[in-house]
């Protein structure tokens, strides 16, 4: 396709910033390439440099190119999605002794790293109370918030809701939970998990999310709020995973009900 060739019912703009998304796609530009500056675009397009300025603006918020103070802008190299599911809980996976993330993460040649921000006592949010079976006007909970980065940049954020009157003066107040993390703590009061509840939806982020995550504009997250279930079929902790979307996949393998 050619600058003369592009659809006239677009926005100049953007029909400059599909036409090097396409060379992108196709190889043409390949990762690491440098992109034709501002002024070229301009007179390769006919166009202003304010509309090639735009449209490599909108590459960048589709994560196809990044700039480089100094160097210019240049296509990036594709990211391979973080993928989880319900195999994220397995046995097998906990026994290479391994959180779910760092295996994920070590999978992909990146070094992982979980801060935690904060563990409080709070009232839990209403759609935590009512599958947590706490009341939601009541300091309830103990919230534990972790960030989670791979190679610094950061993916996901992790807020864990579980019963007040079961974490109080136990490892689950602390940052480190010790062998198999929370779920081992769990267990040692007398919850093995047996059943997860996933319930997954995309919305965009909020503003603090996307300051957390360093999200460019337009950037959806995936929510995950996840219930797990014991042995007697009783919820005792609920979280909420928040991805953001250019970074992460969800697979689920599940037997077919009959």
């Amino acid at each position: 396709m050619t600058p003369s060739a592009l659809s006239p019912q677009q926005p100049p703009s953007r029909r400059i910033a599909e036409e090097l998304r396409r060379r992108i796609e196709s190889g043409e530009l390949r990762s690491g390439d440098k992109l034709p500056s501002e002024r070229v675009l301009a007179e390769e397009y006919g166009s202003a440099r304010n509309t090639a300025r735009e449209a490599i603006r909108l590459l960048a918020e589709q994560g196809l190119v990044t700039a480089k103070h100094g160097k210019g802008v240049f296509v990036r190299e594709p990211q391979r999605l973080f993928r989880f599911g319900s195999d994220r809980y397995s046995i097998k996976n906990r026994e290479t002794g391994l959180t779910p993330f760092r295996l994920e993460a070590q999978r992909q040649g990146k070094v992982a790293r979980i801060d935690v921000p904060s563990i409080a006592r709070e009232k839990p949010p209403a759609d935590v109370a009512e599958r947590l079976n706490v009341p939601a006007d009541e300091e309830s909970v103990v919230h534990r918030e972790n960030h989670y980065y791979a190679d610094d940049e950061p993916v996901q954020i992790v807020s864990t809701y579980l019963r007040w009157d079961e974490a109080r003066d136990t490892l689950l107040m602390q940052a480190k939970t010790g062998k198999d993390g929370i779920y081992g703590r769990l267990e040692d009061l007398g919850h093995v998990m047996t059943r997860v509840r996933d319930e997954i939806s995309a919305r965009m982020p909020t503003p603090a999310e996307a300051r957390t995550l360093n999200l460019l504009p337009g950037v959806p997250v995936l929510e995950v709020l996840h219930t797990s279930l014991d042995q007697e079929g009783v919820p005792f902790e609920v979280s909420r995973y928040v991805h953001r979307a250019d970074r992460t996949g969800l697979l689920y393998e599940l037997p077919v009900e009959k």
